[in-house]
Formats: C-alpha cells, sequence, structure tokens
C-alpha cells in the first residue's frame, strides 16, 4: 500500500441540489470565524459554533408538502426519497392530474429529500425540517433541479441559494485540478485550489450564520471537521446520537477526507482510521451501522478490498463485534462478500440487444469459464480492450469461454451501434439505466470496463483489471 491508496479512495457524490446567484465570499463575522480558522492541528474544538438547541439533534414532525410542476408533468407520476448518506430510498409517490402535487400532510424527521419523476438523472434534494410544517416546492421545468422556488420554506431558499454558488466553485476547484496535471507550474495550481476552497468555506459558514438554527446551518458547518488536523479530535464536533447527519452526506464525505489525511496512504493507517471511527459511532447503534457499511462501501469501490474485508471479518460478521447489527446490515454487506473472489454473485435477467433474454447461471453453466464484462459505448478503455477481447474469444471461445457484456448506457441507440461497430460475438444486454441499473449497483459498479471471470460453477476465480489477465488464466487452466 502507498499514495496510490489515498487517490483510489473516493466515495460517490450525492446528487445534486438547489439555485440562486452566485455571491463572493465575505468576511464572517468573528463567532463564526472561530470555525473558519480552525486550520491549526492544536485548536481542539468540541462545540460547534452555530448549532444550538433549535437544529441540535434529529427531530420528527408533521410536514405538509405540496407545489406546483410544470405543465408537461401531467399525467406522469412524482417519486418522494429518502436520503441515507450517499443513497436514496423512495418512500411515497403520487400521480400528476393538473400540474400541481400534494403529499399531505406526514411525519418526516429532519434531512434531505429527493424529489423526481423515476428517472434517476433527473431529481432533486430539497430539505424537510418539522421546523417548517408547510413545504411548497414548485418546479417550473421539465427538470426538477433547473428552475425550482420555495416561496414558504426559507430553509429551502437558502438551500437553492446556496448550491447554485457550490456548484460553480466545485467546477471551477475541477478545472483546476484537471489543468494541474498538463501545467508546469503545480505549486501555483495548488494555491489556486486552496484559495478557491477557502472561499467556499466562508460561503458555508456565511450561509450558516444567516440560517442560524436550521437544519442547512448544521449541514454546512459538519461539512469540514471543527478539528482537521488532529486525528484523535477530528470527529469530535460531531454528535454520533444525531440521526439526521444520516440523512446527508457529511458522514461520507469526511470519512473520505479523513482517511486521505490520516491514513498516510498505508494500509496500516486505514485500518487504525476504521478502528477510531468504528469506536466513535458505536454510542448509537443506527449510526454505527451507517458509519460501518459507510466505510465499507467506499473501500470496496475504491478497490481496497483488504481493508474491505477487515471491516466484514472484524466488525460486521465477528461473533462478538457484529451481534448487535440488525440483519439488514448484514445482508446488504453480503452483497460485497459476495463479489469476492471463491463467492457467487447475485444472477440476474436481461435483455440482449438482439432481442430475447439472457440469463447469467444458465448462460454461464453451458461454459467452463465466463467473463462478465461491464463497458460502456463512451467507455475509452473499453475501445482499448474490446478488440483484445475479441482475439482471446477467438482463440478460447472453442475450448469453453464465454464473454457476457453488460453495457451501463442509457441510450439504446449508442448501445446497439457500439456493439455493431465492435462486432461483438458475444452476447450483449442492457437494462440501459447507466449506473443506476440494477445490475450496476449489484455488482458495485462505479468504472468501465470492470471485469468478473466465473467457472461453471457460478464461483467468481478472478477479477482482472485488463483482459491480458484474463488470457493469462486461461492459457493456465483451458488446454
Amino acid at each position: 500500500m502507498n499514495q496510490l491508496l489515498l487517490t483510489l479512495f473516493s466515495l460517490l457524490t450525492i446528487a445534486g441540489c438547489g439555485g440562486g446567484d452566485t455571491t463572493s465570499s465575505t468576511e464572517p463575522t468573528p463567532e463564526v470565524s472561530e470555525v473558519a480558522q480552525l486550520a491549526d492541528p492544536s485548536a481542539v474544538v468540541t462545540e460547534v459554533k452555530g448549532i444550538d438547541a433549535r437544529n441540535k439533534g434529529d427531530k420528527q414532525g408533521p410536514i405538509h408538502l405540496h407545489g406546483n410542476v410544470h405543465v408537461s408533468m401531467k399525467g406522469t407520476k412524482l417519486y418522494l426519497y429518502e436520503s441515507e448518506g450517499k443513497t436514496t430510498s423512495k418512500i411515497d409517490s403520487l400521480k400528476i392530474a393538473d400540474a400541481t402535487y400534494d403529499f399531505g400532510t406526514k411525519t418526516y424527521s429532519r434531512g434531505f429529500y429527493f424529489i423526481g419523476n423515476g428517472d434517476p438523472n433527473n431529481m432533486t434534494p430539497i430539505i424537510l425540517n418539522p421546523d417548517e410544517a408547510d413545504v411548497q416546492i414548485d418546479f417550473k421545468s421539465a427538470r426538477f433541479d433547473a428552475l425550482k422556488d420555495s416561496p414558504n420554506s426559507g430553509e429551502n431558499i437558502a438551500w437553492n441559494s446556496y448550491y447554485t454558488q457550490e456548484k460553480q466553485f466545485e467546477n471551477q476547484i475541477a478545472n483546476l485540478r484537471k489543468s494541474r496535471s498538463q501545467s508546469s507550474f503545480k505549486e501555483r495550481v495548488d494555491s489556486e485550489i486552496k484559495q478557491k476552497e477557502d472561499e467556499l468555506r466562508a460561503v458555508q459558514l456565511r450561509v450558516a450564520e444567516e440560517n442560524a438554527g436550521t437544519y442547512l446551518a448544521k449541514f454546512l458547518i459538519l461539512k469540514k471537521s471543527a478539528n482537521p488536523g488532529d486525528k484523535s479530535h477530528y470527529w469530535d464536533d460531531i454528535d454520533f446520537t444525531d440521526l439526521s447527519i444520516m440523512r446527508s452526506p457529511i458522514i461520507a464525505d469526511r470519512i473520505q477526507d479523513y482517511m486521505r489525511s490520516h491514513s498516510g496512504g498505508e494500509e496500516s493507517g486505514f485500518l487504525n482510521c476504521v478502528d477510531i471511527l468504528k469506536e466513535k459511532a458505536a454510542v448509537n447503534p443506527q449510526m454505527l451501522e451507517f458509519t460501518l457499511y459507510t466505510m465499507l462501501d467506499g473501500f470496496y469501490q475504491s478497490g481496497m478490498e483488504n481493508v474491505s474485508m477487515y471491516i466484514l471479518d472484524n466488525y460486521i460478521f465477528d461473533d462478538d463485534c457484529g451481534a448487535d447489527l440488525s440483519d439488514v446490515v448484514k445482508q446488504r454487506a453480503q452483497g460485497i462478500v459476495n463479489l469476492q473472489v471463491g463467492k457467487t454473485p447475485s444472477d440476474f435477467t436481461i435483455e440482449k440487444v438482439d432481442g430475447g433474454k439472457l440469463n447469467l447461471y444458465s448462460e454461464v453453466a453451458k461454459n467452463e469459464y465466463t467473463l462478465v464484462m461491464f463497458w460502456a459505448s463512451w467507455c475509452h478503455k473499453c475501445e482499448q480492450e474490446i478488440p483484445v477481447l475479441k482475439g482471446v474469444y477467438d482463440v478460447y471461445r472453442s475450448r469453453g469461454f464465454q464473454v457476457v457484456g453488460v453495457s451501463v448506457d442509457n441510450q439504446r441507440v449508442q448501445w446497439e451501434n457500439a456493439v455493431k461497430t465492435n462486432d461483438t460475438k458475444w452476447p450483449n444486454v442492457s437494462q440501459l439505466n447507466a449506473w443506476n441499473s440494477p445490475v450496476a449497483k449489484e455488482y458495485r459498479v462505479t468504472q468501465t470496463p470492470t471485469l468478473f471471470l466465473l467457472n461453471k460453477n457460478k464461483e467468481i476465480v478472478l477479477k482482472p483489471k485488463r483482459i491480458f489477465e484474463v488470457e493469462a488464466f486461461l492459457k493456465a487452466n483451458l488446454k
């Protein structure tokens, strides 16, 4: 393990939220400045300014959620989702009859929720907080995150305005990081990146101060640790009994920052950070499950399976440490276990590009080895690997080797054209829902190509990064 692991460890970002004007950063007041100036590792803070009796902890209560939608939405379904870290779960739905919607008055807990039409690429986050009993959210476009208004919700007005600024800052930072790899003045680019990050933090603290006592204020303040340079006190500003934090990306984002800042890029350092955070979260069973699974999924998706297995063996499936965890988190964790070498991944039945459906287990049973390849029409690495795979396929197909191409495209035309252009002879399937395809989620696919080589007993025998690894395996095992 080395510095490469710091680059590998990255978590998925929560879907976009908001609207408003870009505002240049202003000087924070002395009270907020105390939080902003905590880059000094020796300054240990245990209380966070801006979090008070009004927004401290979780809260449940009745909220009337309703509003107007764009006329083109008439007759379609509207869905409401609750967030959990960086994932969402559907909790309500209704059919839009007359360009208005009304979910009625129901009990909600503080946090981020999403509204959309069922398309994972067309949904937008809102804040529901029982402190506001009536929330009207109006959508003036068929794109839910394009033109959004919240006439009677001060918290959502502030959230919409802030998020537009955040997106602009993040785009600027992303462009600077992209240019850094091509620049001979890396130190200067790093300084510009730091300046933009500081400006964004100043905006966060200013908005939090202007909306003191709200869930938004708590979210913005806790996005960054009050003690970023102190490994032992990094989490002191987080109340792990506050379940409202789970309905935001706070924990996921800060785990990423914590691991990068305090692991040293070594496996032992990552494991030590896992142990520390596990102890912090153990004060509440729900928060413990949430934190453990967030770390588990993040490390797995970053390709750091040794750390994932450490969490599984020591904290989730261990007879002592895992005894109090619910069956739900164990079942979710089992999905990752099933993607390890020697295990059996989930079956699927998906439509083929040339008609009919393919069942994975049935196809696997026909062959000695089957390569499941997740790919996409727009993937340049796939373009490079597919010709190599075609050569391997031609050599070993008659000896019991099969390929199942699983596309993560979302447009049928692009998918069909790519299959035709590549002239692939193996079966190709797709659910045409991009990264949100159920099969992509089940197999934890976050990049293409992703490869799994299965034997005829449906067991994973290899998780190669490149096709030449498949060829070497077949050469040794298919005579």
